[in-house]
């Protein structure tokens, strides 16, 4: 079998059971991935759901209107201490309504600090949004080589029992006629057992890759398109690869804003030390008419009020010092992300250089050990070698095949893994051809929206 099959192999084996499927490319693989996988889709959703955190810290800026209204019924008797007059019955049916405005007029900054906040909660989350875009499509690719590698090996595991039983009945008719012994017999049987408990094996592995492929794409597998490196889009060196990742990789400009969330927080925080001044206006009007000759009484007032914090119990200096450590955890956090970051870089560029140079030894053992086994089986027809050279010999030309396969697959899903951890795996870098999401789109809609109850879709 040469090595122009072995795609052959991956492609053939899916395409059994499913009929006249079209063909499915790691591109159309990806971009179902990118539309329809719930991790990235409950994503955007948790963004949609901060956006509206901004208009909810607008509100402090915003004025604040509440009406009241009551209706009474009042029953009473009337008698005079000395009993002069008699019982006089009384009955009123009082309406009042009372409207009031109030408005902040300084807070201390608060609510200021409290809109930076949110707005930097934003921008958090959309790096979230991004970081699980990413690793989902990292997940994808890994997930579609995953198919065609153990596709491709369980159609090597399947050959060689092929190879295997046409080898046992060989070696039966030589013993027959007496020109090997009953130990030779022997060792095919056991070499066929070993193939077909490696097929059991590979077709668990298949199944395992499959169920992978259906949970990050969405869809069962089928007819897969041999997948290509990206190299292409990979930075020249591990240095610039570094060098991109510490300033792109969405792990590091979350954690960056989340440094800026922590330090609105601390000024939020010290607002409760700040004296708030409000102005508060209110109109009233009573009316019963139930008695003779009836009355309306109608008040308006309006007038601002100053309150000055001087001790509220310690608990405000608390939330200060709690906002302060806070913030130094962001801040480390940082660090911790840089170092992820450039870590998974060095981690996977290491890999693809492996897998290159595995792919290249591999080749040359795989010619190699074809033309050992060519030898070898030559050579067991005059006697020279026993079965026992010829299974061995068999064996290692298909490990060595399964390893090239192994290598290939390792090249291409290192790639993805090196796009990803320079923080540059994406939709639109990729071509994947589908229309990407916009989460400024939805934050447009709502950031000054202070009416109404109906979600925009956000796209």
């Amino acid at each position: 079998m040469r090595l122009s099959s072995l795609v052959g192999l991956s492609l053939a084996a899916l395409v059994v059971g499913t009929g006249s499927v079209a063909a499915e490319t790691m591109s159309d693989s990806l971009s179902r991935a990118y539309l329809n996988n719930p991790d990235i889709n409950q994503q955007r959703a948790a963004v949609r759901a901060t956006d509206e955190t901004v208009p909810q810290a607008k509100a402090g800026w915003m004025p604040k209107v509440q009406a009241q209204g009551s209706l009474n019924y009042q029953a009473s008797n009337v008698m005079n201490v000395f009993g002069q007059g008699g019982v006089q019955k009384l009955a009123a049916l009082p309406i009042t309504g009372q409207a009031q405005v109030s408005g902040t007029l300084f807070d201390g900054l608060k609510t200021a600090n409290s809109v930076n906040q949110a707005e930097s909660s934003v921008l958090m989350a959309r790096e979230q949004l991004r970081l699980t875009e990413l690793t989902t499509l990292q997940a994808g690719s890994q997930a579609y080589m995953d198919v065609l590698r153990d596709t491709a090996v369980l159609g090597l595991r399947r050959n060689n029992v092929k190879v295997l039983k046409i080898q046992l009945q060989q070696t039966r008719d030589r013993f027959q006629v007496g020109e090997v012994t009953r130990t030779d017999v022997a060792q095919a049987e056991s070499s066929l057992a070993s193939g077909t408990a490696d097929v059991a094996v590979a077709e668990s592995s298949l199944q395992t890759s499959i169920a992978s492929f259906r949970r990050v794409i969405g869809i069962q597998p089928a007819r897969l398109q041999p997948a290509r490196p990206i190299e292409k889009l990979l930075p020249p060196t591990l240095e610039q690869a570094i060098e991109i990742s510490l300033a792109e990789h969405p792990g590091v400009l979350g954690a960056l804003h989340q440094v800026d969330v922590g330090e609105d927080g601390v000024k939020i925080a010290e607002a409760a030390l700040s004296p708030t001044l409000s102005v508060v206006g209110q109109v009233q009007n009573s009316t019963d008419t139930s008695g003779y000759p009836g009355y309306s009484v109608f008040s308006a007032s309006i007038g601002g009020q100053l309150n000055v914090p001087i001790y509220q119990g310690g608990q405000e200096y608390a939330a200060i010092r709690q906002a302060k450590e806070k913030l130094n955890q962001a801040q480390l956090a940082v660090m911790s992300a840089r170092n992820q970051a450039r870590a998974g870089v060095v981690t996977s560029w290491g890999q693809l250089e492996a897998a290159r140079a595995a792919i290249i030894s591999f080749q040359a053992a795989v010619k190699a050990a074809e033309i050992a086994l060519n030898g070898v089986r030559e050579e067991a027809k005059v006697g020279q070698r026993t079965t026992l050279d010829v299974l061995n010999a068999e064996q290692t030309l298909l490990n060595t095949r399964v390893e090239l396969v192994q290598a290939q697959h390792d090249r291409v899903v290192a790639s993805y893994a090196v796009m990803a951890a320079i923080g540059r795996l994406s939709a639109q870098n990729l071509g994947l051809g589908v229309v990407e999401y916009n989460p400024s789109q939805h934050y447009q809609q709502t950031k000054n929206r202070f009416f109404g109850i109906e979600t925009p879709d956000g796209r």
